[in-house]
């Protein structure tokens, strides 16, 4: 394998690579991230592209459309501002036969399970196959190069007809495509081999060539299973990518368990933070800021955890967002999730709810259209005076304002991705001191009541900005708050990927390929 050489000459490409992956969570997404930063610096003008994805966590863009957060990294790799046509066909699991289906930043209504995969399908398929293909051309003509992830693998031999997310689409727009493969897990040469074993004639030779990902120790004592591969599958590797320790970017879905350290909870300047895990919670990346701040001991509590027990030490639970607001508020309550917040609120802790977790703090979740689930109406946590009926047109913005605590104030940057109209009751003023935040619209959002115990806003991404981060961080306890600036931590990170890239990768290789 020879090494990069960064591309100096600067060859003028126009052109497509697709990145697919024997596996969900391979590396397909760092891949394509790292790849667009690397060719951004290199100065070509360079777009991702994502033709279907299916997530929870999304992102709004500039054009009050909603994405797959994965494509929302690429596009800060690429220094683009967010798109439709970045990711044009987005699902979002509601329950575990349905999905919403975003197609092109739009969202249709709920297809159950069958609509896809049975005899149903092909009306679907062939819509969703239309915009693939409109949101592509349009990228192809917009820029030099277009980087292309697929989803899962393309060797699911079950869902092959009518494929739009991996070979069906490399096939209809013409692209080659190159396979990682996670050899951490172990069985890498399996994964390859039997991936391209599985794909037909022509698919076959559209792969021309892997990369080995997450790779840890001496990459020579390799080289015999990297020879053996070359020269059964007549397809070059044209890198092994170290194993990065402390890599942190978005997650598309997966909760990270990483590598931070933990706070030294012996310290005063330490906040212990609970934030709840629902079997639908969606956009958990709002939390990377707490994950990562010095002065943070972060927590996620799951099924599996002894709530009591987290919660003696607890300076703030949070209720995070949810695509399917009433299951997983009636899976709060069979956990006694509920009862635990009540006592953390006794004995003097803070609650923070944001967007499903604000709908859950109040009074009631009426959903009579089922937009989400089975039509219905729930009762809430009672902890705010607020009732939410849910409705068929989403809201998706891009917001920024000034988030306001007492007489402290910080201005944010964030965005909204929900479908309910959240109203106070009559008597809010009584239990609800003000809306802590003020778009620039002149718009307000949120509570905080009285006592400052409960705070719950629409807003995602909050803790992104540094200052709001700061306040919301004394607002729960912690009187000398670090700043910590994810932006810069992802800017940072997107640049460490690039450079382990550069040296791993045979740049040249690469290019001719996307040429």
């Amino acid at each position: 394998m020879s090494h990069s050489h960064s591309l100096k000459s600067r060859p003028s490409i126009h052109g497509s690579l697709m990145v697919q992956g024997t596996t969900s969570d391979a590396g397909k997404s760092t891949l394509v991230a790292g790849l667009c930063r690397l060719f951004t610096r290199l100065n070509y003008n360079v777009a991702p592209f994502k033709p279907q994805n299916m997530a929870l966590n999304s992102a709004v863009t500039a054009d009050g459309g909603e994405i797959g957060r994965a494509q929302a990294l690429q596009a800060i790799a690429c220094k683009l501002p967010l798109h439709t046509d970045f990711n044009p066909v987005l699902l979002k699991p509601s329950s575990d036969t349905g999905s919403q289906v975003i197609l092109q930043g739009k969202a249709l209504t709920t297809l159950e399970a069958k609509s896809f995969f049975g005899p149903e399908s092909q009306d679907y398929k062939a819509k969703a196959m239309a915009a693939v293909m409109d949101s592509y051309s349009r990228l192809q003509q917009q820029y030099d190069m277009v980087l292309i992830e697929g989803a899962g693998s393309p060797a699911e031999i079950n869902l092959r007809e009518g494929d739009i997310a991996n070979m069906g689409f490399a096939e209809k727009a013409d692209c080659p495509v190159i396979i990682v493969a996670d050899i951490d897990k172990g069985g890498v040469f399996a994964h390859l081999v039997g991936t391209v074993a599985l794909l037909s004639e022509s698919e076959q030779a559209r792969v021309k060539g892997f990369v080995i990902n997450r790779f840890r120790g001496d990459v020579s004592l390799l080289q015999p299973g990297i020879d053996w591969l070359e020269n059964y599958t007549q397809k070059p590797v044209l890198g092994v990518l170290p194993y990065l320790h402390d890599l942190h970017l978005d997650a598309e879905d997966a909760l990270i368990d990483d590598e931070i350290n933990q706070a030294d909870l012996s310290k005063n300047n330490t906040l212990n933070v609970l934030v709840l895990v629902f079997p639908r919670i969606s956009n958990h990346t709002d939390f990377d800021p707490l994950r990562l701040h010095p002065q943070v001991n972060f927590n996620y509590i799951t099924l599996n955890d002894d709530i009591n027990q987290a919660v003696q030490g607890a300076d703030l639970i949070i209720v995070p967002g949810s695509k399917n607001v009433r299951a997983d508020l009636a899976f709060m309550r069979e956990q006694g999730w509920d009862e635990a917040i009540n006592r953390h609120l006794r004995y003097g802790g803070k609650v923070m709810g944001i967007c499903g977790g604000y709908q859950m703090l109040g009074q009631e979740i009426d959903d009579p259209d089922g937009i989400e689930d089975i039509a219905g109406c729930s009762q809430g946590l009672g902890l705010l005076p607020a009732y939410t009926q849910l409705k068929a047109d989403k809201t998706l913005s891009q917001v920024q304002g000034q988030l306001q605590i007492g007489s402290d104030t910080a201005p944010f940057q964030g965005y909204e991705i929900h479908c309910g109209e959240t109203s106070l009751l009559e008597n809010a003023h009584v239990l609800s001191e003000h809306s802590p935040i003020r778009f620039e619209s002149g718009m307000k959002d949120g509570m905080l009541t009285t006592d400052k115990r409960i705070l719950a806003t629409y807003v995602h991404g909050i803790f992104d900005s540094p200052q709001a981060c700061q306040l919301l961080l004394k607002w729960a306890g912690l009187k000398q708050a670090q700043t910590i600036d994810i932006n810069l931590i992802r800017e940072q990170q997107l640049e460490r990927l690039a450079d382990v890239l550069e040296d791993h990768l045979d740049m040249d290789k690469l290019a001719s390929l996307i040429q």
